[in-house]
């Protein structure tokens, strides 16, 4: 079979979880999907930095970039202008995102006077409030939203709970990667904000994205990025993945031929993808 690129990245991440060497091999040989690198780096910088500034990547996958404290990784996202100012700051000061790390993460010296000039911009934190409460337009929630340092969240929680603050700086500020999920889920019960925020890239977790998010080859697009610029994250999604595939395809190369026919064009979520293929076969 033949498949562009974007389909073969798809069904390497599907075909990793098959099972042992020989059953991995056999389905390999009959799709036609030769094995990639894993977890190294693309040594192109262009291919790099598309993928991650690619649209097809979910907002929340930046803040799973920062949670692996590489400096490497940061230089990418910062160039690919995957970061808010308030996130750059905490990138700037070599502050650590992964959980329950203290060690400072170097920063690579080419960025030091962009991100300086960023982070210029930003608030005093005696000003931030009042700016986040006076936002009247989209524009002026974004700007505030956008000078919102990472140890500015606990004092936003406790001035959104005394009087709660705009509309236009609650959406703002929900689509910030590392807006914390209390603040988040407070700022909306409405079934219809779930689906603006998956719409606008933001996710609770891996889990949430394979079982929920689509299409399947665009889901599957991003944990292949995810091999290399969020590998923790993105073992976690493979956990979800593994015990469908396994269930569902197995060792039968001939539902591994259906899969690999649907996947292109198939607009449901990746475990309907593997069940479809599954019951078909």
């Amino acid at each position: 079979m033949r498949h562009d690129r974007g389909t073969d990245r798809a069904l390497d991440v599907l075909v990793r979880l098959a099972g042992p060497d020989d059953v991995r091999q056999a389905v390999r040989e009959r799709i036609g999907v030769a094995e990639r690198p894993s977890t190294v780096v693309p040594e192109s910088r262009w291919d790099s930095l598309s993928q991650l500034s690619a649209d097809t990547l979910p907002v929340s996958a930046r803040l799973w970039v920062l949670e692996e404290d590489r400096a490497d990784l940061n230089e990418l996202l910062v160039l690919a202008d995957g970061l808010p100012r308030g996130l750059g700051s905490a990138v700037l000061h070599g502050e650590p995102f992964g959980p329950g790390r203290e060690e400072p993460v170097p920063l690579i010296g080419t960025l030091r006077d962009r991100l300086l000039a960023e982070s210029a911009g930003q608030l005093p934190a005696a000003e931030l409030i009042p700016v986040l409460r006076a936002a009247r337009t989209m524009r002026q929630g974004r700007r505030a939203a956008r000078s919102t340092g990472r140890g500015d969240w606990p004092r936003v929680i406790e001035a959104d709970t005394e009087q709660p603050l705009p509309g236009y700086t609650r959406w703002a500020l929900a689509l910030r990667p590392d807006c914390p999920p209390v603040l988040r889920e407070r700022f909306s019960a409405h079934p219809g904000y779930a689906h603006r925020m998956r719409l606008a890239g933001i996710v609770d977790g891996p889990e949430s994205y394979v079982r929920q998010w689509r299409s399947a080859r665009t889901v599957l697009c991003a944990l292949d990025t995810g091999r290399w610029a969020f590998p923790t994250r993105e073992r976690e999604a493979e956990e979800v993945l593994r015990p469908l595939v396994r269930d569902s395809l197995g060792a039968n190369v001939e539902a591994w031929a259906v899969l690999a026919q649907l996947l292109p064009t198939f607009t449901g979520t990746v475990p309907e993808l593997i069940v479809t293929a599954g019951a078909i076969a």
